[in-house]
């Protein structure tokens, strides 16, 4: 019904106002070091690229490129500001706070997004857009190099400032993703998160070539052995996928409790567009999905943070290109 009262005020709306009201741009802003060219979407109510309520609005990047390779894109044709998976980039996904003490019509926490409701006793789950009860409040700077988003929410039972900054290391292929968040409310926030990192490596679909490599031999079940495998500490390709293929292998064990393992090697020895992925936090769990058009390691890490207290944590990006004798 909701959708209905809005298209029918969009069509009685005069010729002259209905490309304003129904086409905005969401805001963005690009950033570059010179080596890096780096294009983000802003986080906004209104207009935003992305409102749902799975991802951390901040952080989406549509567009990256170095040293002549493409890494992020649009993945998914199927577009909507509060489709769930409708993003891009190294975005994070907390998991909720507070969702299974929250009875029907009561309140849970996802942090980068608000406080949002929980409609009914289904368990939670990734796909329907809950309805965002206090969205707190952006801030962002941005300039040549680097963009900082600032969210700050107060609310009754959760209460923080999260911080992020993405920023372009000076003569280094490389991007910084750098948290800070403090609670400033009175209960105990504690959570796990983890980096869908939506690669698009210089948009070719999933296929033999593509290699992810870890520090450690990796130890997992499913998977779909048709399509890839698993040897030893990487993750390869049989077939390319259909546009309905996908892999997903959701605990790859084989770390240790060592930051050094939280290390990434994501290759397309197709074209030689590399990434590498590290963090100054120990992995919490390691998962992997992909489809035809993106692959994504899933690296979490845990987060507690008790009242008045500040967890900070960084992700490093390298960008590469493989060696002329490493392509296929």
């Amino acid at each position: 019904m909701c959708f209905l009262k809005r298209y029918l005020a969009i069509f009685l709306l005069p010729a002259f106002l209905i490309s304003a009201t129904t086409f905005v741009d969401p805001p963005e802003v690009s950033i570059t070091n010179g080596f890096i060219h780096a294009r983000l979407y802003l986080p906004d109510a209104d207009n935003g690229y992305y409102r749902g309520s799975r991802f951390d609005w901040s952080g989406v990047i549509p567009e990256l490129t170095c040293n002549g390779h493409s890494y992020y894109g649009q993945w998914n044709p199927d577009y909507g500001p509060r489709v769930h998976d409708a993003i891009m980039g190294p975005v994070e996904d907390f998991l909720p706070v507070g969702f299974n003490e929250a009875k029907p019509g009561g309140s849970f926490l996802k942090i980068g997004i608000g406080i949002l409701q929980r409609p009914d006793t289904s368990a939670y789950s990734i796909v329907p857009p809950y309805e965002i009860l206090n969205g707190g409040k952006w801030e962002v700077k941005t300039n040549e190099v680097s963009v900082e988003f600032q969210h700050t929410l107060s609310d009754t039972a959760y209460s923080y400032v999260y911080k992020k900054t993405i920023e372009l290391i000076k003569d280094k292929p490389e991007m910084i993703l750098s948290h800070t968040f403090k609670n400033t409310g009175k209960k105990t926030i504690e959570t796990t998160v983890y980096d869908h990192n939506f690669f698009m490596l210089d948009s070719q679909s999933t296929q033999p070539g593509f290699v992810i490599t870890l520090p450690f031999d990796i130890n997992s079940a499913g998977g779909n052995e048709d399509l890839a495998v698993i040897d030893k500490n990487q993750i390869i390709f049989k077939k390319k996928l259909a546009n309905n293929e996908h892999v997903y292998y959701g605990d790859l064990h084989g770390y240790s409790d060592n930051a050094k393992d939280y290390d990434i090697k994501v290759e397309n020895k197709n074209t030689g567009a590399a990434a590498e992925i590290t963090c100054d936090r120990p992995l919490a769990k390691l998962a992997f999905w992909c489809a035809s058009s993106t692959v994504c390691p899933e690296p979490f890490i845990h987060i507690k943070v008790n009242p008045g207290e500040t967890f900070r944590w960084k992700i490093f990006y390298k960008y590469y290109s493989l060696k002329q004798q490493e392509i296929k």
